[in-house]
């Protein structure tokens, strides 16, 4: 149940966000809506060069999101926020939208969640549970298209 309710957010952030970003390119709808700028209205959390790759991750306020989509948040839901990465070309800013991504989140209670990014419109994605407040350690593993594997890691703080 749990697993379905989690199914159900990824999907319909996976819906919607197309759909939001085709609204502003056409000048409607909020600039806050598109998927480029879901987390934190743009903002990044962490941002870098690896290997010829420039990543950016980004975390989003499930319930935050949900408000903004005009949605409920499902119930018996636990993850609390939507961790999201884009990959570009570090020199032609092409978007690297192929491959496989592992995301490992350690709590300040040193609780482990790991997790497979899945692929959606321009980035990866995937539901974390970040209720407790303080430092998070995000370690992420990702292989693109070229066949090499990188890797990127973080701290990302809840007040």
């Amino acid at each position: 149940m749990k697993r379905t309710a989690a199914l159900i957010a990824t999907l319909a952030f996976a819906v919607t966000a197309p759909m939001a970003a085709n609204a502003d390119q056409h000048g409607h709808g909020p600039k806050h809506m598109d998927h480029r700028g879901m987390a934190g209205k743009g903002a990044a959390a962490h941002d870098e060069v690896v290997d010829g790759v420039k990543t950016t991750f980004k975390v989003m306020d499930m319930k935050e999101h949900m408000k903004i989509m005009k949605m409920e948040m499902p119930k018996g839901m636990k993850e609390t926020h939507h961790l999201m990465v884009e990959f570009k070309d570090a020199k032609s800013g092409t978007p690297l939208t192929t491959g496989e991504v592992k995301v490992k989140v350690i709590g300040p209670d040193k609780s482990e969640q790991v997790k497979d990014l899945m692929g959606m419109e321009g980035h990866f994605g995937a539901d974390f549970d970040l209720s407790k407040k303080g430092k998070y350690g995000v370690l992420a593993k990702f292989k693109l298209k070229d066949g090499k594997v990188r890797s990127a890691k973080f701290w990302y703080t809840v007040k």
